[in-house]
């Protein structure tokens, strides 16, 4: 069962969501301000949290920085301001996703459940386990092969990405960025293809969104030394040599 920690200083918005995930099968603990989730969350050790952007005192993009400086947690933002500048900040500083207020509970769930998925918290891994054989005797399933290029390799089962054996520490939304790339390497995807295949729900979000991301997974390679994204100007981004 994934844990989802519900941070809003609205106790009605805190009871909408904690319904939602609960009917879903999802563990939940809240807190009503940023102070209290930083000390919630080390206590928790959430899988995902569900996390407001006007906190008193602590704001939800405070407890977001505080959060990225030894977390990759996914974080889904709420807030009640819908503009542009706002969901880009939100990406900027290591949000995963971003929901406005008044929301769809049933949208809430999905992409959390969407971001838990990338993250790799509700998927079933199959290593070490058995089979039916055709002739009835059992046999190992087949790990999922990695995913390598050049010095970057990427788990595809744990979901580690290294580069030349160092860790890279990516979000649930950067991770699903650089997969799509290395799926594909040589191919050029439009930032249309990136934000359908690496994005939480099926939706519509601007190119400044899908370059935010972008801008981040290139700054975390950057100080390895690194740049395995390479940007083609009026056509979009493709995997670069990593050699």
């Amino acid at each position: 069962m994934s844990r989802v920690l519900i941070v809003d200083d609205d106790p009605a918005i805190r009871d909408v969501v904690r319904i939602a995930l609960s009917r879903d099968g999802f563990e939940t603990a809240e807190a009503p301000d940023g102070a209290a989730a930083l000390l919630r969350f080390a206590s928790m050790q959430p899988d995902l949290i569900v996390l407001d952007v006007m906190l008193p005192e602590m704001d939800g993009t405070d407890v977001c920085r505080a959060l990225r400086r030894h977390s990759t947690v996914p974080i889904l933002f709420l807030s009640s301001r819908d503009a542009e500048v706002d969901r880009v900040v939100g990406l900027e500083i290591g949000g995963d996703d971003y929901l406005t207020k008044p929301f769809s509970p049933r949208e809430l769930v999905a992409r959390v459940r969407a971001l838990l998925r990338r993250a790799g918290q509700m998927t079933v891994h199959t290593t070490g386990h058995t089979t039916a054989h055709p002739t009835g005797q059992p046999r190992a399933e087949r790990r999922a092969e990695p995913l390598v290029h050049g010095r970057l390799r990427l788990d595809t089962e744990t979901l580690r990405v290294t580069w030349d054996g160092q860790d890279v520490a990516l979000t649930a939304t950067e991770l699903g960025v650089l997969r799509t790339l290395m799926a594909r390497p040589g191919r050029v995807f439009s930032r249309d293809e990136l934000m359908d295949r690496a994005y939480a729900t099926e939706r519509v979000v601007s190119d400044r969104t899908i370059d935010s991301h972008i801008r981040r997974v290139r700054a975390k390679f950057a100080r390895l030394g690194a740049a395995p994204i390479e940007t083609l100007p009026a056509f979009g981004y493709r995997l670069a040599a990593c050699d």
